[in-house]
């Protein structure tokens, strides 16, 4: 099981797909390595992940630092502070739903981070409110696991679009077939396929 840690096992798995992927290693010969793009893990990582479900990165960025000043970042703060403290903060209904229930049947974290990937997702996947675009983001950047693609993911979609000249932005299933090149490294893929987006678009894939 592949663990992506250190810049160092990021540029191995650049170098990697590049031997292998054209469009990986145009990438690799236009842009800087990737950022790591690892949180702690633990529920504050799977809160920030639901605060940027289907909204801006500017604005996820702006209310995750609400609750950040307000302390509702972690189990018992958010359960104390109830709806109100989480809606004066910016979440909107259902994303204080799922906050409250996931502080009230918080999944072993530690456990959760000696898992495979497939087993970590499918543990989220059962929690109110995490779909698996949301597992895939917290097996990625909170776990560092390396073989994970959130191919349902739009700036990953059009950065594959962009980088390949395809005539329309390819699904999630077409994303994922496609990925199946990129293994054991499709973490990686994910990291290059937001850097070129971010370089392309002027905008930013992910939080």
């Amino acid at each position: 099981m592949t663990r992506i840690e250190t810049l160092e096992d990021v540029a191995e798995g650049v170098a990697w797909l590049a031997a292998r992927d054209p469009g990986m290693a145009r990438i690799a010969q236009t842009l800087p390595l990737p950022p790591l793009r690892r949180r702690p893990p633990g529920y504050a990582a799977l809160l920030q992940i639901i605060t940027g479900q289907q909204v801006s990165t500017a604005s996820a960025a702006a209310i995750w630092a609400r609750l950040e000043d307000a302390g509702l970042t972690e189990p018992n703060e958010v359960l104390k502070g109830g709806e109100e403290a989480l809606r004066s903060c910016g979440l909107s209904r259902p994303k204080i739903r799922y906050a409250l229930a996931i502080a009230e049947r918080a999944p072993d974290f530690a456990a959760l981070a000696r898992q495979p990937g497939e087993e970590v997702i499918a543990a989220l996947i059962a929690l109110p409110g995490i779909g698996r675009w949301s597992a895939e983001i917290y097996a990625l950047s909170a776990l560092g696991h390396g073989d994970v693609l959130p191919a349902g993911d739009l700036a990953l979609q059009e950065a594959t679009r962009l980088l390949y000249g395809l005539d329309a932005r390819p699904g999630e299933a077409d994303l994922r077939a496609r990925g199946l090149l990129w293994s054991p490294w499709r973490s990686i893929a994910a990291r290059q396929l937001w850097s070129w987006y971010r370089a392309e678009t002027k905008r930013e894939g992910l939080q």
